[in-house]
């Protein structure tokens, strides 16, 4: 076998996303401190999606809006344990069904601004991303769902 590099390397090339992987990993080992890195991860994510908003870029915007808010929903279901958390823990992944059904659960424990976030996001994720109808100006009205999504979650997790 070759080096950690390599193999990283090896499954970036086939589309796998490492940095998930290991925080699902981390997740399942230590979920308090998975906790405060998938915040961190969300506010780079939210900080790339600002940039290519700035440039223009609507599909890259969106993607990486779509990753911050997944995060965040992560983040909150596992810090609550949910029982979608409780899934992923038997099954070993989120799927993305589990996210909406967290975000639902998580809008009765805290408030509606979790499930707006999500559902802005995953708009975001099919039309801006996947299907790459959105302008600009579609993927900013998402983003200021998204923005403060990320602000309640970091006045709940800092």
């Amino acid at each position: 076998m070759g080096s950690i590099d390599e193999l990283i390397r090896k499954l970036v090339s086939k589309g796998v996303d490492v940095a998930d992987l290991l925080l699902d990993a981390l997740s399942i080992q230590d979920p308090e401190e998975s906790v405060k890195e998938r915040m961190t991860v969300a506010e780079k994510y939210l900080n790339e999606a600002r940039e290519y908003v700035n440039k223009g870029d609507a599909v890259q915007a969106s993607e990486k809006l779509y990753k911050a808010a997944e995060e965040i929903v992560k983040a909150l279901a596992e810090k609550y344990r949910t029982p979608e958390y409780q899934e992923f823990m038997r099954e070993g992944r989120w799927h993305t069904y589990l996210l909406g059904m967290a975000s639902k659960t998580l809008a009765k424990e805290l408030s509606y601004w979790i499930l707006d976030g999500w559902n802005a996001a995953y708009d975001l994720y099919v039309w801006g991303f996947h299907e790459r109808k959105y302008t600009i100006e579609y993927v900013k009205v998402g983003m200021a769902k998204i923005e403060e999504m990320v602000r309640e979650a970091k006045r709940i997790i800092s």
